[in-house]
């Protein structure tokens, strides 16, 4: 289960190394914003559809990276440490 979770946050260190838009226009299958909202209903929280992810820079760190995804019904900021569950924080 480890070389599964190595796998999400590769794939996230490419993605966020790309402008967002060209990451979408490159045809990448999985967006920053899908594999997100996956791990937040994951762990409970409600999401309908994805529409956006941006990267809080003020925020992340060197082994935490911290976005705000926006969902259809709800905002969501959500932080990612490695080996551990996303800590998620509903905005208003």
């Amino acid at each position: 289960m480890k070389s599964g979770r190595w796998i999400f946050l590769a794939a996230l260190a490419l993605i966020d190394a790309l402008p967002f838009g060209a990451a979408a226009a490159q045809g990448t299958a999985e967006t920053v914003q899908s594999m997100l909202a996956a791990q937040i209903r994951s762990q409970g929280f409600t999401c309908d559809k994805a529409l956006g992810a941006t990267k809080d820079t003020a925020r992340s760190r060197a082994d935490h990276a911290v976005w705000v995804l926006k969902c259809s019904n709800a905002s969501y900021r959500v932080s990612r440490a490695p080996d551990m569950a996303a800590k998620v924080e509903p905005l208003r």
